[in-house]
């Protein structure tokens, strides 16, 4: 079916079709539509663009990536599908590595996750041979690289599912989580909980990485004032009165 461009809701559809047709070539995993589907209705309830809270959010994030030892930049299918692009801009902004992470894991699809990376021009992504396991899981997810997840101080979590962020928090690590549903395990376990879509969120922390580089005192005050509390609160607020607006005018 061919969608006009100029339907209201054309670039939704699109994302929709690319996503169908990762299912298709193995990359995602046919439950991931359902979890994009769901993060789609939150970001409808936002109005489809970044919240103040989201982007306070993101620039503490990159504070927060900046101040790390050893950053890690993980993706799940989801993620990669999405916004390629966006994840490896990231990882040299900051600098950070990069690796594959994902709940249906086979060794086919780790292969062709990471191979689609490399063919987007990324370079050492971690993942093909974990050699440690993250503990407190029993899914395959449990399995990381010890050099990249499991030695990690800081690491971002796009599209992120909660019983691994808690147990990531759990190793006493700085989570950074991108997921638009702020009432999700994810978001209230996570260290710096991002309710904004993959893309602009990406492209906000990578930009404010650039903007806050060298400047030592501006990064440790985003931290010293971040609330990871308040953000939520903040968010909620703002689907509240997004949802209330028609009946206010």
């Amino acid at each position: 079916m061919s969608t006009p461009k100029d339907h209201p809701r054309y670039k939704s559809l699109m994302v929709r079709e690319h996503l169908a047709e990762m299912v298709d070539e193995g990359l995602v995993n046919p439950t991931g539509l359902i979890s994009h589907g769901r993060g789609e209705a939150f970001d409808y309830l936002m109005g489809e663009k970044t919240i103040a809270p989201a982007l306070a959010a993101e620039k503490a994030a990159a504070a927060f990536l900046l101040r790390a030892r050893n950053p890690i930049v993980c993706m799940n299918g989801n993620s990669i599908a999405l916004d390629p692009k966006g994840l490896m801009a990231l990882s040299e902004a900051v600098p950070a590595r990069m690796e594959v992470n994902i709940f249906h894991r086979t060794e086919e699809r780790m292969e062709a996750l990471i191979s689609y990376m490399e063919s987007q021009g990324a370079r050492g992504v971690l993942g093909r041979e974990p050699d440690a396991r993250i503990p407190g899981l029993t899914s395959d997810r449990a399995l990381c690289s010890k050099t990249g997840v499991y030695d990690s101080d800081v690491i971002l979590v796009p599209i992120e599912d909660g019983d691994r962020a808690e147990a990531l928090i759990a190793m006493g690590k700085t989570v950074i989580s991108i997921d638009l549903n702020p009432l999700s395990r994810t978001s209230k376990a996570a260290s710096v909980p991002i309710s904004d879509e993959i893309t602009r969120a990406l492209a906000n922390i990578t930009m404010f990485v650039r903007e806050l580089k060298g400047k030592d005192a501006e990064i440790d005050a985003v931290i010293a004032s971040y609330s990871s509390k308040e953000t939520r609160r903040q968010t909620i607020e703002c689907i509240c009165d997004s949802l209330m607006a028609e009946f206010k005018e």
